[in-house]
């Protein structure tokens, strides 16, 4: 199996969740499968390590081309004790998903989809992120799978430059128009909580709110809203560099006492 490329599979929706078996289903021609997934769901996990207490992993299943493990830590603790103590070698390419809800805009920094492919290019990897947008049960993952195949063969053959990963997310419609290399969106959440009492009448809140990005002909949200499916290169390096020149320039003016 060593001569087939290494494709590490991981989500936050959990090692039984739809959008990872489906995944799994159509890479498997691809190259030896490794599922390295939660035990159950952990969205919203984004970069979130486990620290406090350890974490452990189970054997479901080995056949021949795939091998599934559960794991009681976060998306990203997948990454890492897969890699590190798992793997007999480096994976070739991982892939987070498919997720079922959407990883648009600055989800990005919240999503533990997306916190899976960040480690996973942290490491080195070529890594790719999926997503659907719609929660729905019973959604179509078919349009999901084909471009995710697609981007899959591509990437065993073509690595995006170091420290860069893909978000990919994908319209659940009938027929989607196409994918549409985007910039990420200028977005926010509001209405981000609703207030409820518990049964001792002392308040309580409920994460909800919707999403808000600013329209752009190439962002990845008005790719969605038109009908097509958004591919959105990010980076690791945060850095502003324009604004980094021009903090220099202010700090030469300023007198700092240490």
């Amino acid at each position: 199996m060593k001569s087939k490329p290494l494709i590490l599979i991981t989500n936050d929706d959990g090692v039984s969740a739809a959008g990872i078996n489906e995944l799994a289903e159509c890479l498997k021609t691809l190259g030896e499968l490794v599922i390295f997934a939660p035990d159950g769901p952990r969205s919203g996990m984004s970069g979130a390590i486990t620290s406090l207490i350890p974490i452990s992993y189970s054997l479901l299943e080995k056949k021949e081309g795939m091998t599934v493990y559960s794991c009681t830590g976060t998306p990203v603790d997948c990454v890492k004790l897969a890699v590190n103590d798992i793997l007999d070698r480096a994976p070739d390419l991982l892939v987070s998903g498919i997720n079922h809800g959407g990883n648009m805009s600055v989800c990005v920094h919240y999503s533990g989809t997306l916190g899976a492919t960040v480690e996973g290019c942290i490491l080195g990897i070529p890594s790719l992120g999926i997503s659907m947008t719609d929660y729905t049960d019973g959604a179509s993952f078919e349009d999901c799978c084909i471009l995710g195949r697609s981007l899959v063969q591509h990437l065993l053959e073509e690595k995006p430059p170091k420290g860069t990963y893909l978000n990919l997310n994908v319209p659940n419609l009938r027929q989607v128009k196409g994918l549409r290399v985007c910039r990420q969106a200028d977005g926010r959440f509001i209405n981000e909580y609703m207030r409820s009492e518990n049964a001792c009448g002392v308040p309580v809140y409920w994460l909800t709110g919707s999403l808000y990005s600013k329209p752009h002909p190439e962002n990845d949200t008005s790719a969605l809203d038109a009908g097509y499916a958004s591919l959105v290169p990010c980076k690791i390096d945060v850095t502003d560099y324009g604004y980094m020149e021009e903090l220099k320039r202010m700090m030469e003016t300023i007198t700092i006492k240490i």
